[in-house]
């Protein structure tokens, strides 16, 4: 009797693993069903099971988590891939308007037999060039920053005489526009850790910045400032500020947060001579290199401020 009763008992246990196991396999066919539809289609869709055994509720939360960051990865990627080519598409004006002059100067030069003529068309030729030129590096640089794998190399950069350097090669270009630029830099080598190259194009975007959007005047200082103590230290924490501006009208009108936005106030700001992207890529570009920049407005006058720890 008991024999029967022991067998009754296991075969009810047989059947109950059996159908256990029944269930769990269908579960794993149908998780990896779900897993082939969302392979293939464009769905925000997590996994979902009817059963939540133990070990296969904790197995579905596992494959959700990866599954919930594949679909962020996937709207990053989404993202980046439009801001690109929202990017090319804004910068395709700036590109065939110079291209376009170009072509209608030319004729002109190819046409005109007076020498001070041609002179003044070769200027404008070579002005249109230059413009292009910069509106290539300013996109060549945007779409590198965007690249995941792009890293800048840091070293022991001297900010002060690499301010000054960058100041001076737009003196031509200041005489020219008949503009006393304000240049205040302190005399002492100061030290930061920062790419060289990429530190003097944000000195260049900044002060292009105010060159093509500021009226006929500009200021451009350096100094340095203590930020306090640092915890369990007698050594004062030195800061180098860097601060670029110039005289704006209509200063209203400029909203300080996000004027480091791609093509910010384009249709009214950009012109020939600017990309659009020369603010966002400083931006980017300081913070990458552990810095801070930001812009605020103070009497007329809008300032871009730059800030380093002093090494």
């Amino acid at each position: 009797m008991i024999w029967k009763i022991l067998t009754a008992v296991l075969a009810i246990i047989v059947i109950i693993m059996a159908a256990v196991l029944l269930k769990i396999r269908a579960q794993l066919r149908d998780i990896n069903d779900q897993l082939d539809f969302l392979y293939e289609n464009d769905t925000n869709m997590l996994i979902g099971t009817d059963t939540n055994f133990i070990y296969l509720g904790q197995f579905k939360q596992r494959v959700n988590r990866f599954v919930e960051q594949w679909h962020k990865k996937r709207a990053e990627a989404a993202k980046k891939e439009q801001m690109i080519s929202d990017t090319y598409t804004n910068l395709s004006h700036d590109i065939r308007t110079p291209l376009t002059s170009l072509d209608g100067y030319f004729q002109l030069l190819k046409d005109e037999k007076d020498e001070k003529l041609q002179a003044h068309y070769i200027g404008i030729i070579q002005e249109r060039i230059a413009s292009l030129k910069d509106i290539l590096e300013e996109l060549f640089m945007f779409t590198k920053l965007k690249n995941d794998t792009f890293n800048l190399e840091m070293d022991k950069c001297c900010v002060s005489r690499l301010l000054k350097q960058t100041v001076f090669s737009y003196y031509d270009e200041w005489k020219m526009r008949g503009i006393e630029p304000v240049v205040d830099i302190c005399d002492e080598q100061i030290f930061i850790l920062a790419n060289t190259q990429a530190l003097k194009r944000v000195f260049q975007n900044v002060i292009k910045n105010g060159l093509v959007h500021g009226k006929s005047d500009i200021e451009i200082k350096l100094y340095t400032i203590d930020s306090g103590k640092n915890a369990g230290s007698d050594r004062e924490n030195k800061v180098v500020n860097i601060v670029v501006s110039n005289t704006i009208d209509d200063p209203e009108n400029i909203d300080t947060s996000q004027v480091f936005e791609r093509f910010y106030k384009a249709d009214e700001a950009r012109s020939v001579t600017s990309s659009g992207l020369g603010l966002s890529i400083a931006k980017e570009l300081v913070e990458r290199m552990d810095g801070k920049i930001n812009a605020q407005i103070e009497d007329n006058r809008f300032c871009i401020n730059i800030s380093y720890r002093i090494i």
